[in-house]
């Protein structure tokens, strides 16, 4: 089944579905700056575009191009900056 989610009015849209028992969610991101909080622990992997995100701890903001990932723990909230619209795909560890 999948699950339609909005966030920051519009600027982020996803869509969360189940494969093998597995949570996962697909989404785009429209230009701005979003600080997003987690329960559980993700993997985040950039599709199309470009992430840049300051991950919880870290002082330094990094970018992450297409074919990227990182990883951001559980009950825990990191920033990103996006400068086109990109895509990505986030995986509930």
């Amino acid at each position: 089944m999948l699950k339609v989610n909005e966030y920051f009015d519009g600027q982020v849209k996803s869509l969360g579905f189940e494969t093998s028992g597995e949570r996962a969610s697909v989404g785009v991101m429209a230009p701005g700056e979003y600080t997003f909080g987690t329960a559980a622990p993700e993997k985040m992997s950039v599709v199309k575009g470009a992430l840049t995100v300051k991950l919880p701890g870290h002082i330094e903001w990094e970018t992450y191009y297409a074919g990227d990932d990182f990883e951001v723990p559980g009950d825990s909230s990191f920033e990103v900056k996006v400068a086109e619209p990109t895509a990505y795909l986030c995986d509930y560890l």
